[in-house]
């Protein structure tokens, strides 16, 4: 079958995409409304950019109507935020963070999430996840036409938190992280089942 992107609508286009492109990890992101309100959501269009500096970015699409996300809107005003790396321990929490919440309802309550105080920004960490990327905003960037709009927020990664049950010999390991990662569908993946391969010498 060969599919030209452009022809297709909403939910096919989306289907198509994220079946293609798996598995994706996911960044459990937590920021804070200029009233204060904690708010947490999952983004799986999740990736590292740079390495000096350390770079990250993830997407975050529109609401039904087009309307910003309220992750999206209390990035751009406090211009911070902590990309919590997922778990199978709180994948659950992680899912329950998923619903179109009010954005006067705290996501760290509703998921029955600990908020953990960063040392360098002001949104909470999420005290369960294994790792705590604090940062800080670099660029936004805009794709598509309202209401199907996608932006795509950069930050530089200004302080890891890992748990020290995480690292061997000073690498973390990923049979002790058990990352959770994104499928098509509502499906997801665990990362047991691991594989080692050398770069070839040449």
């Amino acid at each position: 079958m060969d599919i030209d992107p452009s022809s297709l609508e909403g939910r096919a286009i989306h289907e198509l995409m994220v079946g293609c492109i798996t598995p994706r990890p996911i960044a459990l992101v937590s920021t804070v409304g200029a009233d204060g309100v904690h708010n947490a959501a999952p983004f799986s269009f999740f990736t590292v950019l740079s390495l000096h500096p350390a770079v990250v970015g993830f997407a975050v699409g529109r609401k039904r109507g087009g309307a910003k996300k309220d992750t999206l809107v209390n990035i751009e005003s406090a211009r911070e935020f902590v990309i919590n790396c997922v778990s199978e321990a709180i994948a659950p929490a992680m899912n329950q963070t998923a619903g179109e919440y009010p954005s006067d309802v705290d996501e760290f309550t509703q998921a029955g999430l600990t908020p953990l105080a960063s040392d360098l920004v002001r949104p909470p960490r999420v005290a369960e996840s294994p790792i705590q990327m604090e940062c800080r905003l670099m660029q936004v960037m805009e794709f598509g036409v309202s209401p199907r709009i996608h932006n795509f927020v950069v930050g530089e990664v200004l302080r890891v938190h890992v748990d020290d049950g995480m690292i061997v010999g000073g690498v973390i390991k990923p049979d002790r992280l058990r990352s959770v990662g994104r499928l098509g569908e509502d499906f997801y993946c665990r990362t047991r089942d691991l594989f080692e391969m050398k770069r070839p010498v040449v």
